[in-house]
Parts: structure tokens; sequence; C-alpha cells
């Protein structure tokens, strides 16, 4: 049986952001758990403003969008801007737009496990409940365990490990239960991949 492929997004234009780092946390627990991991986060976010109204697309859409069609699941990671996801992984999103045509439209059934971060619980959970409604409207399955992290307090130390060990194990078992919704889903259906649902 093909591994389950679970793309991780988010992030901010800064490489190496607390966004990312957490993101990276769950993606090694989805790859811990036989998944095939892919990670577009960061800068390589930066893409151009999505219009439908032009079919152009940039390389960086089109390699977003190759990945968003092959994924079982996905994982996304979003920092809190003024109480609500950003800007940059908010027009990464708009282009699942793109697919509502195709045999698998938006991310129809897809587990998706959702990461917001933010200096302070209000603006954390307001982010996680934006990140889950946009989860319902583009059809995907939102993952019993959202994660909330509070940004203000120490999260990794010098050497890039986390210290915060409550988090370390929400944002694995977000990335862990990714996994196995994938897999049930692949058992109901009895075939090898969501992406054939």
């Amino acid at each position: 049986m093909a591994l389950p492929v679970i793309l991780g997004l988010g992030g901010t234009m800064r490489s190496g952001s607390i966004t990312e780092r957490v993101l990276e946390i769950s993606m090694r627990a989805a790859s811990a758990a036989g998944a095939e991991t892919v990670v577009i986060g960061g800068p390589e976010l930066a893409l151009p403003l999505y219009d439908p109204q032009e079919p152009a697309r940039s390389a960086e859409a089109v390699r977003l969008l190759a990945h968003l069609r092959r994924a079982d699941g996905v994982i996304i990671a979003s920092p809190a801007y003024h109480g609500s996801i950003s800007g940059l992984v908010k027009n990464a999103l708009d282009y699942a737009e793109d697919l509502r045509d195709e045999p698998r439209p938006y991310l129809d059934g897809v587990a998706v496990g959702l990461i917001a971060c933010a200096a302070g619980w209000q603006a954390g959970t307001q982010t996680l409940q934006a990140l889950r409604s946009i989860a319902h409207a583009l059809r995907a399955w939102p993952t019993p365990l959202g994660v909330a992290i509070n940004t203000s307090g120490e999260l990794f130390d010098a050497a890039g490990r986390c210290v915060d060990e409550s988090a370390q194990l929400k944002l694995e078992t977000v990335g862990r239960q990714v996994v196995e919704f994938c897999r049930m889903r692949v058992a109901a259906l009895g075939c090898r991949s969501t992406r054939l649902g």
C-alpha cells in the first residue's frame, strides 16, 4: 500500500519563523506515523494575489496546486494577524478555487490538521476557528484536535528544540491524527488513496 501524502502549508515571510517550526513538529509526527510529507512554507507562499479571472499561474502556484491535488492530508499553520489568519496563508488557500471542477473538488474529504500561532490565547483561538471555517468551506475534514500556540512564552531553546511539552504533544497528535484519518478514509473507500475517491 502506498504511503499517504501529507502536505504541510504555512509560515510567514520570515524563514524559520515560529509558525514554520511548529508546523515541522506536526510534519515529523506525520512522517513517523508512516506518511510521505511535503512542506510549502514561509517565503514559498509568496504567490501572486489570487485572481480567478486570470487563468495564467506562476510556477510557484502551479507547484502548490500540484501538491494540493496529490495530498491525502494537509496540515495548515498560520500566524495570527489582527485576530485572524495571515494574508499569506489565506491567499495560498484561495488557490484551491482552481480545483473546483476536478474529480475531487477543492479538498473534499481530505483530512486537515490546523495550527494557529499568536502572542496570546485570544488571537490564537480566533485564528484557529477561522482556519476551521475555511477547512469546512473547502469540504475538508478537520481533525478533532486543532492547536493554538501561545508564542508569548518560551517555545524553543537555543538548539531549536521545543521546550513546551504540552505544545509538542498537541502538535504531534495533530500530525498523527491527519495520517490516521487518511488511512480510515482509504479503508472506508476500499481504494489506495483519497485522491481516487
